[in-house]
C-alpha cells in the first residue's frame, strides 16, 4: 500500500465527509491517516491490523483519546465513551466504524441527543490501573468530600482557586446533587476490591445562553501525569457535543502549566482574562471540530 496515497485519499474524504464511501478500504485509509496525524512517527506499513494498536505504536492515554476523537470528526460519527473498549486494532476500528455508518445511513438526519438522556459509565485502564468514569450523584457526597480532603494544598488551590481544606455543605451539594442536564458531574473511581474511592472529578455547567458551558476538572495527586484528567475531559466534551452545545470554556490559573498544556492538547485556544493577569480563559468550539491550539 502506498502510504502517501493513503494520507491523500483520507484528507480528501475529510474535506467532504458526506461523500465518504462505506467500503472498508476507505475507512481503513481514514483510520491510518488519523493515526499518523496523532503519532507522526508511526509507520503504517508495519502496523499489523489484527493486533492491538497500542502494543505496536507509542500512544499514551492522551494520544489514544485524541485518535478516537479525531477519527470521529474525520468520519462524521460520534463514538460514545462506552464503545472505546471495542476500538483495539485497526481491523476492529474499521469494523466498528463500518457498522456505525451503515446504521446511520438509513437513519433520519442526526439531531442532538435529548438533554435528559442518561449518562453511561465507562471502564478505562489508567497507568495500568482499572478506573471507572461514571456520573456523580447525591450518594457520592462523602466520597467527594474525602477526595477533596486528600488533595494537596496546591492541587486544591488550582481547582478551587482558594485555599480550602474542607468543602462546605453547600459546596458539597453543588458538586454532587446535580441534575446532569444543565449541571453535569462525572467521577473517576478506583477500587481496592473492598472500597471505592474517587480519584478524579470533572464538571460543567451550562451558561445563561444555553449554548455553551464552563468546565472544571481535578485529579488526585497520585494520578497526576497518568492521562486521567484527559480521560475526564474527553468524557465531558463528548457529553456536551452530544447535547448540542456550541462551546466549552474554563478559567485556569496562569501558573497551572499542566492544565494549560492539557487544554492545548484537547484543542482549546487561550484568551486573555480582562482585569486578571493571574488567570487564563481557555475556549473550545464543539460543533465545528477542534479549535486551533496555540502555537
Amino acid at each position: 500500500m502506498d502510504h502517501g496515497a493513503v494520507v491523500a485519499r483520507a484528507s480528501s474524504a475529510a474535506e467532504d465527509p458526506g461523500q465518504l464511501l462505506l467500503d472498508t478500504e476507505h475507512i481503513r485509509t481514514a483510520v491510518l491517516a488519523t493515526i499518523e496525524s496523532i503519532a507522526p512517527d508511526a509507520d503504517a506499513l508495519r502496523i499489523r491490523t489484527d493486533q492491538p494498536l497500542r502494543r505496536q505504536i507509542d500512544l499514551d492515554s492522551m494520544d489514544w483519546l485524541n485518535v478516537i476523537a479525531a477519527l470521529g470528526e474525520r468520519l462524521s460519527i460520534r463514538i460514545p465513551e462506552s464503545d472505546y473498549g471495542r476500538l483495539d486494532s485497526v481491523d476492529s476500528i474499521v469494523a466498528y466504524v463500518a457498522s456505525r455508518r451503515t446504521e446511520e445511513s438509513g437513519a433520519p438526519p442526526c439531531c442532538p441527543a435529548p438533554a435528559a438522556a442518561p449518562l453511561a459509565s465507562a471502564q478505562h485502564a489508567v497507568d495500568g490501573r482499572p478506573v471507572t468514569v461514571r456520573p456523580i450523584g447525591p450518594d457520592d457526597a462523602a466520597l467527594v468530600a474525602d477526595f477533596v480532603r486528600k488533595l494537596s494544598r496546591e492541587t486544591r488551590y488550582k481547582r478551587f482557586m482558594a485555599t480550602v481544606s474542607e468543602l462546605s455543605q453547600s459546596k458539597l451539594e453543588a458538586l454532587t446533587d446535580v441534575d446532569q442536564v444543565r449541571d453535569v458531574a462525572m467521577a473517576a473511581t478506583a477500587s481496592n476490591g473492598q472500597r471505592e474511592t474517587i480519584v478524579g472529578v470533572a464538571h460543567y455547567g451550562v451558561d445563561a445562553s444555553g449554548t455553551g458551558c464552563e468546565f472544571a476538572v481535578a485529579v488526585g495527586d497520585a494520578w497526576h501525569g497518568t492521562g486521567l484528567a484527559g480521560i475526564l475531559m474527553h468524557a465531558l466534551i463528548g457529553i456536551a457535543q452530544a447535547r448540542g452545545l456550541a462551546t466549552m470554556e474554563g478559567i485556569v490559573l496562569a501558573t497551572n502549566s499542566r492544565m494549560l498544556k492539557l487544554a492545548r492538547q484537547l484543542g482549546f485556544r487561550r484568551e486573555r482574562e480582562p482585569g486578571d493577569p493571574g488567570t487564563v480563559r481557555v475556549v473550545r468550539e464543539l460543533r465545528a471540530g477542534r479549535s486551533s491550539p496555540d502555537s
